[in-house]
């Protein structure tokens, strides 16, 4: 079953000056459609709290809510999808476990792992670090802008329709060169939350990307 992904995808993280509900409270005043909630430094009743916050706004605002990883909670929020950072993970087995109802996206560093989502039924895939990020620990090499025109080029030629998504310390001076590659869209975190005017920023990604 084909999910619709938009182009531009806002991860929250743990921020001291800006909790997730109010980064997404920004964004979706902004017009975002699409939050990733990213938090994997709170227990379950935690996430549940922020989350079940969350929802109400993207629903109020029409976005979709990804929840990073957290695969457990599903059924016990108002969550769209989610997003798996192991790359290794086996995607046949969590499709199962989610059904074909949830979103289900993947992180990817090769095209091999781009393959690899698509076979086993991954609805979109975050494809980096394009940049080094201070949003998590990545030990995995960088993916340069002639990598990304030839990982959407390898997938074409393979008849296989997978949006890729450019992440991964991502700034607005990236992105027009960035789409010129073929990817599908852009994840972008600190670039937004992290700016002078997060609305501002998000509303500048927006218009870059689309």
């Amino acid at each position: 079953m084909k999910k619709y992904i938009e182009k531009l995808h806002f991860i929250t993280h743990d921020l001291a000056q800006s909790s997730h509900i109010e980064q997404v409270q920004v964004a979706c005043e902004a017009g975002a459609k699409w939050i990733q909630y990213r938090c994997l430094s709170k227990a379950d009743d935690e996430l549940l709290a922020d989350i079940n916050l969350i929802a109400e706004i993207c629903d109020d605002w029409g976005a979709t809510l990804i929840v990073t990883n957290h695969i457990h909670l599903k059924g016990k929020a108002d969550i769209q999808g989610f997003h798996i950072e192991d790359m290794d993970a086996d995607f046949i087995a969590l499709r199962k476990q989610v059904g074909e109802e949830f979103t289900l996206g993947g992180s990817a560093n090769t095209v091999e792992q781009l393959i690899k989502l698509a076979n086993e039924g991954a609805d979109y895939a975050g494809f980096g670090p394009f940049n080094t990020t201070s949003t998590k620990p990545n030990d995995n090499p960088l993916v340069s802008i002639d990598e990304y025109a030839n990982a959407v080029k390898k997938l074409k030629s393979a008849n296989i329709d997978l949006p890729i998504l450019a992440v991964g310390g991502v700034t607005l001076a990236d992105v027009p060169t960035l789409m010129t590659t073929g990817v599908f869209g852009i994840a972008a975190s600190s670039a937004i939350n992290q700016a002078e005017n997060m609305y501002e920023a998000y509303v500048d990604f927006y218009r870059e990307v689309n």
